[in-house]
């Protein structure tokens, strides 16, 4: 078995949305599963010396107009949300809480996440939010409000997803989404029809 695509995204990029409505129908026409890793743009531009896309004058501008553009493209929900760009600790939190016992459950509730976000407009920032939409979608598996928001504060959880973020450094992640097939990296949306290109021809 081939080994998985490790898809890293941060829940504030319109891009990782994009790809996240495709990678894993991509990953299984190739064989592959695909392990979501959400990380912290924030602290990984501190080490590249960015700022978010929205906070740069002209490309914050393009990436508006860009978004809307793919969302006609591909025909995904979309609604540019007034938090843009939002604060994803509370909602990567949730998701590495789950993961690692339940990793089809944490990737449903990061599809609703990002669907709340990008797919609505609203502002998932806050941890009551999340705890709201987990518990809406994984009400019928036991997860009620309470337990989410207890779990947030875990420093457990916490401490889990700031190795992430240093991780993903540590192997070149810079972006979202960023895909990574045996380290062979790939960054970008649009570099989703290129990734099923080398996963068809084994890479050149």
């Amino acid at each position: 078995m081939p080994d998985p695509i490790d898809f890293y995204f941060d829940f504030a990029s319109p891009y990782g949305y994009f790809a996240s409505l495709r990678i894993d129908a991509l990953a299984a026409a190739h064989g592959r599963s695909v392990t979501w890793r959400p990380i912290l743009l924030g602290a990984i531009f501190k080490v590249t010396g960015m700022k978010p896309n929205l906070e740069q004058p002209l490309r914050g501008e393009y990436l508006t107009h860009d978004v809307g553009r793919i969302a006609r493209l591909t025909g995904a929900p979309f609604a540019f949300p007034d938090s843009a760009p939002v604060n994803g600790v509370a909602a990567s939190r949730a998701f590495y809480w789950l993961t690692d016992a339940h990793p089809e459950q944490a990737k449903l509730l990061a599809r609703a996440l990002y669907h709340a976000h990008f797919g609505e407009g609203r502002d998932i920032g806050p941890a009551d939010v999340v705890a709201e939409i987990a518990e809406q979608t994984l009400g019928s598996l036991g997860y009620d409000r309470a337990a989410v928001l207890a779990a947030l504060g875990d420093q457990t959880v916490k401490d889990r997803l700031r190795g992430e973020t240093e991780q993903a450094v540590a192997r070149g992640v810079f972006g979202s989404p960023f895909l990574l097939v045996e380290e062979e990296p790939f960054w970008g949306w649009d570099r989703l029809d290129m990734l099923d290109r080398w996963l068809s021809s084994g890479g050149w």
